[in-house]
């Protein structure tokens, strides 16, 4: 049974300490407590993928293992300690074991100079090196005349049993799934160790979003929507290399990444910039002070995977950046806030409810509607913008338009046109086409 929690905040606390670098013990105890809290309607599963293997033009990175990493000086006062915190070594540092003169460490050392107090987060994931993150403060304080050994007792696990991972969870509509309608998929990810908003917020975000689409499912025939939780950008490729049968059954995305900050909210285009899931994500926020931006405008993350070359599904992604604590320490739980959280996800939620649960329809009468003799009409002293509406409602049921176009065509809302058109489906006069798929197949 899915785990409770009193706050967002707290599942968020729960996975801060993990080293959760892209293939890592804690990676995997991460992806472990996302699924306990998924609820149990998403049947969250595991899939591992063995280091080396090809996926599309990259290759799946080794699991990294560090067993202990520190610096001091010869004389055993020691500087920096991975046991500390995670972020006080590069990520996926080369093993190094040396006695180094200050001219010799100086450009294995890395520091923020806006945030002097802070342990900067840098990685090697792929241009292998090694090195050592510190405060400034710290930093200007080493003696330049002393020498220094630097020890990183690291390991690259190449064993297929111990590969990379992600998460995934399906929460389907009332009464199941309908392969025609297709998904929707919802993404954030789990890396980034000793980091909250970058990008545990998201993460925790979509845990809520899953709980929620669970306890209130949506409509019959709507998409079902998938859950996924993994490595950033990698991890995305990976998974879609592995499931390529998946692309063309995905109808639209969202990323979520640093929701937790004070900052507006702040949602990027897709690619395709004005398509059907923009102009949901405009409509929802139609009454939220937010930040509007491109496809992939900085922050760019996997949305870049998924709405890519070799894909193309639409995919919008929603964050709070930029902020000060960006990839240092200071991204801690101090600058969390769980109403900020919520929000993310009430917006979210929206956008998922309205794309999901859209469709086209496509008339099977002939001539106007008998409105009153089929209860259909709507009296224009109880409602005067339906009454107006009824007409151009009507003559958008060429299979053409979408409920959410039609809407917007005639200036109403989403759900009071989608309950009216419902009327006419109950009655035989429309049949759905599901919303169609743009992804590429090759």
């Amino acid at each position: 049974m899915a785990k409770s929690y009193s706050s967002l905040k707290s599942v968020l606390a729960e996975l801060l300490p993990l080293h959760r670098t892209i293939v890592s013990d804690d990676m995997d105890k991460a992806l472990e407590i996302v699924g306990a809290y998924l609820p149990d309607a998403a049947e969250y599963t595991l899939e591992t993928y063995a280091p080396g293997a090809p996926i599309w033009t990259w290759r799946v990175p080794e699991r990294y293992v560090v067993h202990e990493a520190y610096l001091e000086t010869e004389g055993g006062e020691r500087v920096v300690d991975f046991a500390d915190n995670p972020l006080h070594i590069i990520s996926y540092s080369l093993p190094v074991d040396k006695v180094l003169t200050w001219d010799e460490l100086e450009p294995h050392l890395r520091y923020s100079e806006k945030r002097p107090t802070a342990i900067p987060w840098e990685f090697k994931y792929y241009e292998r090196d090694w090195g050592f993150c510190l405060t400034k403060e710290t930093f200007d304080r080493l003696p330049r005349a002393e020498r220094y050994r630097a020890v990183i007792r690291s390991e690259f696990v190449t064993d297929p049993e111990q590969g990379l991972r992600v998460g995934t969870g399906v929460v389907h509509p009332e009464g199941g799934p309908v392969n025609a309608s297709g998904e929707m998929i919802v993404q954030a990810h789990t890396c980034h160790p000793m980091q909250a908003n970058d990008d545990l917020a998201g993460v925790v975000t979509a845990i809520e979003v899953a709980r929620r689409l669970a306890e209130d499912p949506l409509p019959p025939g709507s998409m079902s929507v998938r859950f996924w939780f993994g490595p950033e950008t990698i991890g995305t490729i990976a998974y879609l290399a592995h499931n390529e049968d998946l692309i063309p059954n995905l109808r639209g995305g969202i990323f979520l990444e640093m929701t937790g900050n004070k900052n507006k909210l702040a949602w990027h285009h897709s690619r395709q910039h004005d398509h059907l899931l923009d102009r949901i994500a405009q409509y929802v926020l139609r009454d939220t002070e937010h930040e509007e931006r491109d496809f992939a405008a900085a922050p760019a993350n996997d949305e870049r995977v998924i709405n890519g070359p070799g894909v193309n599904v639409p995919c919008i992604s929603l964050n709070r950046w930029p902020y000060d604590e960006y990839h240092t320490t200071d991204d801690n739980l101090d600058i969390m806030h769980e109403d900020m959280l919520v929000e993310a996800a009430d917006v979210a939620e929206e956008i998922i409810r309205i794309f999901a649960s859209n469709y086209v329809p496509r008339r099977t009468f002939r001539g106007p509607v008998f409105l009153s003799g089929h209860d259909l009409w709507v009296d224009w002293r109880e409602d005067w913008a339906l009454n107006r509406a009824i007409e151009k409602i009507m003559m958008r049921f060429e299979g053409r338009h979408s409920i959410f176009e039609i809407a917007e065509e005639v200036g109403l809302d989403y759900w009071k046109t989608r309950e009216y058109i419902e009327e006419f489906r109950a009655k035989g006069f429309i049949v759905p086409q599901p919303i169609p798929s743009e992804a590429h197949t090759a």
